[in-house]
């Protein structure tokens, strides 16, 4: 009687007096995981164990990281560039008084992280 791994098309090999399935990763271009796909990766291991080793098992955690980069490096990019311009944050103030522009312009970008953990990183 065949195993429904079997019936599905998988085989075993044999490892001493035990027969192990035949398991293959699917072929995937090799993508560097940035810092927010790092950032999901820790939450999900300490605080989302199922979801993780699901992903995990099913061979989507890859996918879901590489996807939670991208839109987190992507969403970063347009909330800077809209909270500095209604904030008035201008290349011209950056001209006149720079050391002011810089801490206005740290301020866009922590309050642009915090938006992105709470939105993607800690809810997604």
């Amino acid at each position: 009687m065949k195993s429904l791994f079997e019936k599905n098309g998988g085989t075993y090999w044999e490892a001493g007096d035990y027969y192990l399935p035949n398991l293959v990763l699917p072929n995937e271009i090799e993508y560097h995981i940035g810092l927010w796909g790092q950032q999901r990766l820790n939450y999900l291991k300490k605080h989302r164990r199922v979801l993780y080793v699901n992903l995990l098992t099913f061979g989507q955690l890859d996918r879901h990281l590489r996807e939670v980069d991208a839109a987190a490096r992507e969403r970063r990019e347009i909330l800077i560039q809209q909270m500095a311009r209604d904030q008035g944050v201008t290349e011209q103030l950056k001209s006149k008084n720079q050391i002011h522009w810089v801490g206005r312009m740290n301020n866009i970008r922590a309050c642009a992280d915090e938006i992105i953990y709470n939105e993607l990183i800690y809810d997604y």
